[in-house]
């Protein structure tokens, strides 16, 4: 996991934003996301292309392109989200903070030799994304 945020609505500027911070951590070859509108709209395929980035939406045929981001959701759901209540948003963002950098950072992964993302891939310092609020307006660094 390079990069994530958390918003309470999927406007396309928060998507858009989201998008800009994924691309400032890394380009991948292949990105995969839903056909949502906000995912077909010319601003977000336009970012991607902009970056020579193969665009893979989810669909018939496409589950080889989407298995590791089905894997991590999978395990973040089974290992945080449904072992947990959030009260406020804030509080899920800062427990899904703390499990992303664990699963990062601290977590062996069979699929690397039971070797840490980070260690496998030589990533960064653990490190809290920035989290954007629809009701504010308002970006801020945890």
């Amino acid at each position: 996991m390079v990069s994530w945020a958390l918003s309470q609505t999927l406007e396309l500027e928060f998507v858009l934003a989201a998008v800009d911070n994924a691309l400032l951590q890394a380009v991948p070859e292949i990105w995969n996301s839903d056909q949502g509108s906000h995912f077909t709209s010319p601003r977000y395929l336009e970012r991607l292309q902009k970056e020579n980035i193969k665009i893979s939406m989810d669909g018939r045929g496409r589950a080889l392109d989407n298995i590791f981001t089905e894997r991590l959701w999978r395990t973040v759901k089974y290992e945080e989200v449904y072992l947990n209540e959030y009260d406020r948003p804030k509080e899920a963002y800062h427990q899904l903070a703390t499990y992303f950098n664990f699963y990062n950072f601290e977590r062996p992964h069979q699929a690397l030799d039971y070797q840490t993302p980070s260690q496998a891939y030589g990533a960064c310092t653990p490190r809290m994304p920035v989290i954007h609020s629809t009701l504010t307006n308002h970006t801020t660094l945890f």
